[in-house]
């Protein structure tokens, strides 16, 4: 029989109601004659209370340890959403990482999936079971510890799931009911997409839009698996929420596919470095080895060989970045005046795969932010984005003033 994943967020199982309205759904494509792989999250809030567990109990926390008490969460999700599908009587098992068994790396906290053997649960399948319960974010190091796979998680393993059992789509419950061209929080006008290219899905998830998970993201557009986005609490239909797919699936659509945001960055100057070569290696190594992600980055015209340099990076990273710098200026690796940080800045990003063959996007993003009064502090491109820094105050109008630009509340 073909194989469908489906997996259901927190909020989807947050109350047994939620887990049993999850599980009418599973019950529809059972009877439409798939075997399904559920991969479910923890009830909603319950990861976040186990690891104030942790922290309350062990502030200097063994990594394994802290494993083993945060993966408990999809533990009873999976038992819950077994138990309520075998009411229905519909024949399912709950699966934990280590039953399956999901190999991961030993980087407890943010292990990566190395390997999904399908032999143990297709041998149940064989054997009349039509659904497995599967116990998302956590896995099995090669010492056989439990491991965690970090933010996001269950999205990474349903993905990874699907293209292990080469499933025929991959259904991401959420409570959303697809991708937008932007935040209809701010927007109004903000349109639900049928359709989304793996890139541009990669770019926005990067760039602000939560909706996926980027390394979901990634896996999917390795293994070229169909993702679709859809609401548990919407009436389902097979042209609910929006497919993430190839581009070659994708018959006609605007040039931007939509415009993303993020509150949460900062911009830092390094005032008065050398200019001379290899000064870039030495202020972006340290910041690398300290962790710090660093996203745009501007040199200034070198006066009297001096120059400034600015960066972006995310606001909770600055103090890890000052200390880097510091520390790298003290052991006389580069030299710096100061180094100033402004974190009432945000960034505001047109993504389109249709940018690569059409010009004058940037030219009119900057057009109509002039038209609004908005100045530009830092710019980065790629094939399939332009992003800015402005003043955070700006974020709502430069969102809206983009969207209306680019025709996004239309159809292609």
């Amino acid at each position: 029989m073909p194989i469908l994943v489906m997996k259901f967020g927190g909020t989807s199982v947050a109350t047994l109601d939620r887990i049993r309205r999850a599980a009418k759904r599973v019950g529809v494509e059972v009877a439409k004659g798939y075997d399904v792989i559920v991969i479910v999250s923890a009830m909603s809030g319950e990861t976040n209370k186990l690891v104030g567990y942790v922290e309350e109990t062990s502030p200097l926390f063994d990594a394994r340890e802290y494993d083993a008490v945060v993966s408990s969460g999809e533990n009873v999700t999976a038992g819950l959403m077994a138990l309520t599908l075998q009411e229905m009587d519909v024949p399912a098992r709950s699966w934990q990482g280590w039953q399956v068994p999901v190999k991961t790396t030993d980087a407890h906290a943010s292990a990566r999936i190395e390997e999904i053997p399908p032999e143990n649960i297709m041998a149940k399948f064989g054997e009349g079971m039509r659904v497995a319960v599967v116990a998302g974010f956590q896995g099995i190091s090669p010492e056989g510890r439990i491991t965690t796979l970090g933010r996001g998680g269950s999205d990474t393993t349903a993905v990874a799931f699907a293209a292990a059992f080469g499933a025929e789509r991959c259904d991401i419950y959420t409570d959303v009911d697809g991708v937008y061209t932007t935040d209809p929080r701010i927007c109004d006008k903000a349109r639900k997409l049928d359709r989304i290219s793996f890139e541009e899905m990669l770019e926005l998830a990067s760039l602000g839009a939560k909706v996926l998970q980027t390394r979901s993201v990634e896996l999917a557009m390795r293994y070229k698996v169909k993702l679709r986005v859809l609401s548990s609490f919407e009436e389902q239909s097979d042209e609910a929420g929006t497919l993430v797919c190839d581009e070659e699936d994708i018959m006609e659509s605007n040039v931007v596919a939509g415009v993303a945001h993020s509150r949460d960055e900062a911009k830092m100057t390094l005032v008065s470095v050398a200019d001379r070569p290899g000064i870039a290696a030495a202020i972006f190594t340290p910041l690398s080895e300290a962790g710090v992600n660093v996203d745009m980055i501007v040199q200034n015209i070198s006066e009297e060989g001096r120059t400034d340099m600015t960066f972006s990076c995310p606001t909770n990273q600055v103090a890890r970045a000052e200390k880097a710098l510091e520390e790298a200026k003290a052991e006389g690796n580069i030299n710096f005046t100061e180094v100033r940080a402004d974190t009432d800045v945000c960034k505001v990003s047109v993504v389109g795969i249709g940018m690569r063959s059409a010009t004058g996007v940037a030219a009119k993003m900057f057009q109509v932010l002039a038209n609004e009064g908005i100045n530009i502090q830092v710019i980065t491109t790629s094939e399939i984005k332009v992003s800015v820094l402005v003043e955070r105050k700006y974020m709502e109008l430069a969102v809206q003033a983009l969207h209306a630009a680019f025709g996004l509340d239309k159809a292609a």
